[in-house]
């Protein structure tokens, strides 16, 4: 009888929801009643409500789904969303005005071919189910002709872009000149001049010193955009000492847990299984004599390794074979075994002690999870009553006087990380939060609840020398050790200018051959193959890092390799290149045509739209 009326409530509810969806699709198209039927003329063709409606709704949808959050037209409109749908069927309207002057079409027995050949129209045997076909289209709100109509001008479209797309090469110098640049290639000699070769170490500096290096460099000692910010937090950890736990719930607790408590000795396994006894006796044979190898047996059998990897198992499942492979040394093969499948070798890679943890060993942690639960229940209990508080006008302070919540203030960046900014929840409220929002609960992913309230936004602004005296220090060190360097390394320069020897430097250096651009080297700038590759053979030149002084060589300019590589990458180049190409001289085609064509706008009609939303 319960499930009866429970039943028949449900059919109620869902003929309430679809008296309401009636009332409402009858009420939203008022405004879009009567001679409106369209929102723009382009040249002969017409971009119908129900067109514009769909690609908007397709454009809001598309968001949504990157989101995860519902999209308010008002939001849609701040995004340019109705500009995006407008512009895009304005473009296709453009394009089937040019394709009807034409003359162009595929046809009625093309659009049957093509309807047909559509899987989502096709029956469990492949063939057209005009059932499926209609229920689709109901799905999309769009009937047979309006499809057909659609289908009919995409075709042509396509037909149409094909002509001005098939056959557009770029020219192939260029092609060949970016491959040379990407490929290009220098061999040259690099030397390390390191703090150590400094004849005396920069000394800290004064205060006067750090003064002028912070008044110069400003810019590199902000705070960033700050939002400072009260809230109000109440979590399981703060409840969980006061939730008594049942003994009950304890030991019943543990028994469901009986397999993660008390575990058995196991063993690593890989099972090979053979077609009969005699092969599996062969195969053990060669192995015993060194004739083959247990990973070759495997590959033989046209396995891989994860194939027959059982993982760790038990005595139980292991049946007949049980004893002889918890009896084996590790690493060693043992069988032929009984197996489900058949006579089988078993190698065994390592073995798992049993893990009995008695009830008493395991109930703190048991208690300290079932009162956190029990503590998240019992905050998800008083949300609902906190959250009526924050709505009748409570403020946070009066929150925790009131409740067991507890109040705290921190000042917010994106960059926080620490206690309540540590939660993705808080984050995104954080960042969300605007003067003059109100605060309400919301959960964090442990079960905690909070609610926070902005009290004011500081903008990007600079750090108090005080507080970032330590780093102005360090950052003025930094720098005048690299000048040091810097000067040192020219001074090795103007040596190696005269005898060209990097041996007499004293200096660490090595050789590198044939380096493309995008070489990767340890313990260089990040700009250092750029820079190499603007000097010209035999230049000597002094790259400055950080906290190291380059002193480079140019040794040899060389062309790019001849290599798989680089002529798989010439030809992804010219695809690219002849696909941008025709890509931009069809839109240029398309844009055209919508000047030729002049559309125009019915702004009131794309009013009556968005507000029907």
């Amino acid at each position: 009888m319960a499930a009866g009326a429970k039943s028949l409530s449900k059919t109620f509810v869902w003929i309430l929801m679809g008296l309401l969806m009636l009332g409402l699709a009858g009420f939203g198209a008022t405004n879009l009643s009567g001679t409106v039927r369209t929102v723009a003329q382009v040249g002969d063709e017409s971009i119908s409500v129900d067109e514009y409606v769909r690609e908007l709704q397709r454009e809001i949808r598309a968001v949504e789904a990157q989101t995860g959050q519902p999209m308010q037209m008002s939001q849609a409109r701040d995004l340019g969303l109705d500009q995006n749908a407008l512009a895009r069927l304005t473009a296709l309207a453009a394009l089937d005005n040019e394709v009807g002057q034409l003359g162009i079409s595929i046809g009625d027995e093309n659009l049957q071919q093509e309807i047909v050949a559509i899987p989502a129209f096709q029956g469990v045997d492949g063939s057209f189910d005009r059932e499926a076909y209609r229920f689709q289209l109901e799905q999309i709100g769009m009937t047979d002709s309006e499809f057909e109509t659609d289908l009919r001008k995409e075709s042509a479209r396509t037909i149409v872009q094909g002509a001005i797309m098939g056959g557009v090469e770029m020219p192939a110098t260029l092609t060949e000149t970016m491959t040379d640049y990407i490929g290009a290639r220098r061999s040259f000699t690099v030397a390390t001049v390191g703090t150590e070769a400094l004849e005396n170490p920069i000394a800290e500096p004064n205060d006067a010193q750090i003064q002028t290096y912070y008044d110069e460099n400003g810019d590199l000692f902000t705070l960033p955009r700050t939002k400072q910010l009260t809230y109000a937090i109440l979590s399981p950890a703060m409840l969980i000492d006061t939730v008594e736990v049942d003994q009950d719930a304890l030991q019943k607790l543990y028994e469901d847990r009986s397999e993660e408590y008390n575990q058995p000795e196991r063993r690593l396994v890989e099972r090979l299984n053979f077609p009969d006894e005699q092969a599996a006796s062969e195969a053990k044979a060669q192995l015993e004599v060194g004739g083959t190898t247990f990973e070759q047996l495997v590959r033989e059998r046209d396995l891989e390794l994860n194939d027959i990897d059982l993982g760790d198992v038990t005595r139980e499942d292991l049946g007949e074979a049980a004893d002889a492979v918890f009896a084996a040394d590790l690493d060693t093969v043992v069988g032929p075994l009984p197996s489900v499948f058949g006579p089988a070798l078993f190698r065994i890679n390592g073995s798992l002690a049993a893990n009995n943890v008695p009830f008493e060993e395991a109930e703190p942690a048991l208690r300290e999870e079932l009162a956190a639960e029990r503590a998240r229940r019992l905050i998800e209990a008083q949300s609902e009553d906190i959250n009526d508080m924050l709505a009748g006008g409570a403020t946070l302070e009066e929150l925790a006087d009131e409740t067991e919540m507890e109040l705290g203030q921190i000042d917010w960046t994106r960059e926080s990380s620490d206690e309540i900014a540590a939660y993705d929840g808080f984050r995104v409220a954080a960042e969300a939060v605007q003067e003059g929002d109100f605060p309400e609960i919301a959960f964090l992913e442990d079960g905690s609840i909070f609610a926070l309230r902005l009290n004011e936004v500081l903008p990007r602004r600079p750090e108090p020398l005080d507080s970032a005296r330590d780093r102005v220090a360090a950052a003025w060190l930094q720098a005048e050790t690299n000048k040091a360097l810097e000067d040192r390394a020219n001074a090795v320069l103007t040596q190696l200018a005269t005898d060209g020897d990097f041996t007499t430097t004293g200096l660490p250096f090595r050789v590198e051959n044939a380096l493309t651009r995008t070489a990767f080297l340890d313990d260089v700038p990040a700009d250092f193959m750029n820079e190499v590759f603007q000097m010209e053979p035999g230049e000597l030149r002094v790259i400055g890092g950080n906290g190291a002084a380059l002193l480079v060589r140019l040794d040899e300019v060389l062309p790019p390799a001849d290599t798989d590589e680089l002529r798989q990458l010439r030809q992804a180049l010219s695809a690219q290149m002849n696909q941008a190409l025709s890509q931009n001289i069809f839109n240029a085609y398309v844009r055209d045509a919508q000047t030729r064509a002049r559309p125009v706008v019915d702004q009131q009609a794309l009013n009556a739209v968005q507000s029907s939303f």
